[in-house]
């Protein structure tokens, strides 16, 4: 229980004793922290409904709430507003049981719940680029959020690896006679096991193809002939469509790492082509597909429809499935394979519409099972100029590209600070490594998801400020002190109960935590944690500044403000981990 469910849930009771309703008891923290730490604005609504006085109410409220030694002070505001701090004795105890627990009170709100988490969306044949960017690190961070909150997850990446794209590349490979085993109709022997293309090698192929069929309507047919070939089975292009799969696999595990972004599951869109077929007659036995235009879609309008909602076509006019097809079969996959309580999909806000399209398919023709649908959608990454991000020429960026620039500015950084100059150069290249991938996850994260946001490589690497490496350097100053303790043979404890303003307030925003990951989890929203976390470090650095440690002569007050720093510690180094960022051992 957070301190402030266990809060509401005081408060609540006293409500109930007075012939009102719980819920009205609910706590938050103060508005004005300068008055009091914590606030209950029931009482207005007590009031209403009983058609008495609000402060009369609030004195019946308080009175009770006086008679509980947890409350240093209960006290009423304006016309009924109750005003809530803890006692030092309160706060101490409730930070011995933080300290105590090894999750730091996260909430394990998903005990026995299943989560499937799509997200990442790159394509086969494709290097990545800064388009794939927010998706990975936003999905990544929500996945290891859900995981510290008790849910099990299952992360999917949802490869593109069917389409036009593949008979593309087949075609492309058979014209320049690259491998002419796959293209022999009457070859009856073993492949090789050795793929005939690298990544470097797919990297061409793929934009000289895609741009001569565009060009050329004669060779778009010979890859949408190529491509009805391989979905229809035939053996050398299976083969060779396996090995676009295989190499570009290895090659997006290595750039997904490089984020620090694993996935359970790399399914794609053709490991459910076998369900198409079934899924499909079963929609047309039911009524639930019908043809429109010479296309087979699902009507997904409802009644209460503000807007235009189009059927979501599950088979073209030409034959062709589409997107929304596949995305129908997977889910029927997921909820037989997973069996979730929610599927969520991390993907680019513009395609909310689909989701959508897709979402109401599922649940008309009952493949969702108990899975609660859910599109987590996210805006872009912009220049200075307000569009997307592109290189100086004008090209999408490569992710590898991107990280490289982070990890050189994120050096030039440390030179500036004077941080890490004497390391060894292979502990020096690591921590800028760190440095940069923390200021790029966390830039991306402490935006709303929803919202765009302007790219500032200089600004997300800085030191000082609302950036990751100020966290990074935040983290490793604790470790420090803590580090210093140790030699000099102190062990951190809470021996006595906090005395200044700067304590109670370090100690509230730790007690603080479950919240933080509770509100992240429920609005799918890693911000709340950037927030959190943001502000831990500043309450941290007042604290520090206040206070003796080291130089302390008390004893008890010594080990008790070290574990403080210990326990501080601990909670950022939880949330940089949710966030995905690692904390260098010294800089």
């Amino acid at each position: 229980m957070s301190l402030l469910e266990e809060l509401s849930g005081i408060v609540g009771a006293a409500f109930a004793a007075e012939g009102f309703p719980s819920e009205l008891g609910t706590v938050q923290p103060s508005d004005r922290p300068d008055l009091a730490q914590f606030q209950c604005n029931g009482a207005l609504t007590a009031a209403k409904q009983a058609k008495a006085n609000p402060r009369a109410v609030a004195e019946k409220i308080a009175a009770r709430l006086k008679a509980n030694p947890v409350f240093s002070k209960v006290e009423i505001a304006g016309p009924g507003f109750i005003n809530l701090d803890l006692s030092d004795e309160s706060l101490v105890e409730r930070m011995r049981t933080l300290a105590a627990d090894e999750r730091l009170g996260a909430p394990r709100k998903g005990e026995g719940k299943t989560a499937v988490l799509d997200f990442g969306g790159a394509n086969v044949a494709k290097p990545m680029h800064v388009g794939h960017l927010r998706s990975a690190i936003i999905g990544d961070t929500l996945q290891r959020l859900f995981r510290a909150n008790g849910w099990n997850v299952v992360s999917d990446v949802h490869l593109g690896d069917w389409g036009l794209q593949m008979g593309q590349l087949i075609s492309e490979i058979g014209r320049r006679g690259i491998a002419p085993i796959y293209f022999d109709p009457h070859y009856q022997g073993e492949y090789p096991a050795q793929s005939p293309v690298t990544m470097d090698d797919l990297e061409e192929l793929y934009p000289a193809a895609s741009a001569a069929c565009k060009a050329d309507p004669k060779r778009l047919e010979e890859a949408r002939a190529a491509t009805a070939e391989l979905q229809a089975g035939r053996a050398g292009y299976r083969v060779l469509w396996q090995h676009f799969v295989n190499v570009s696999e290895a090659g997006l595990t290595r750039e997904y790492g490089s984020l620090g972004v694993r996935f359970d599951l790399w399914n794609g869109e053709a490991s459910v082509e076998c369900l198409i077929g079934p899924m499909i007659q079963d929609l047309k036995a039911r009524g639930l597909a019908t043809e429109s235009e010479g296309a087979l879609v699902i009507p997904v309008a409802e009644p209460a429809d503000k807007k235009e909602m189009p059927p979501l076509i599950l088979v073209k006019s030409d034959g062709a499935v589409l997107y929304g097809t596949t995305d129908l079969a997977t889910i029927i996959d997921r909820v037989r394979t997973s069996g979730p309580d929610l599927i969520l999909y991390v993907v680019d806000q513009r395609q909310h519409t689909h989701f959508e399209q897709v979402f109401r398919a599922a649940r008309k023709a009952g493949y969702s099972g108990k899975a609660q649908l859910e599109h987590a959608g996210f805006g872009t990454m912009n220049g200075p100029d307000g569009k997307p991000f592109k290189t100086r020429a004008g090209g999408v960026m490569k992710l590898y590209d991107l990280i490289a620039m982070a990890t050189e500015e994120a050096d030039k950084r440390l030179v500036e600070a004077g941080l890490a100059t004497e390391y060894p150069e292979d502990e020096r290249n690591d921590i800028a490594r760190k440095v940069g991938i923390a200021a790029l996850r966390f830039a991306d994260l402490s935006s709303h998801r929803v919202s765009d946001y302007v790219f500032d490589l200089a600004r997300f690497t800085r030191f000082e400020g609302r950036t990751g490496p100020y966290l990074q350097y935040a983290a490793v100053r604790m470790r420090s002190i803590l580090n210093k303790a140790e030699e000099a043979g102190l062990e951190s404890a809470l021996k006595v109960a906090p005395s200044t303003p700067e304590e109670r307030t370090l100690i509230l925003q730790l007690l603080a935590l479950p919240n933080a990951m509770a509100g992240a989890e429920h609005n799918r929203a890693p911000n709340i944690l950037c927030d959190y976390v943001f502000s831990l470090a500043q309450i941290f650095s007042r604290f520090y500044t206040a206070h003796h440690i080291m130089s302390e002569q008390n004893r008890a007050l010594q080990l008790t403000r070290l574990a403080l720093v210990a326990a501080t510690l601990g909670v950022l180094s939880k949330v940089l981990a949710i966030l995905g960022i690692e904390v260098p051992a010294r800089m």
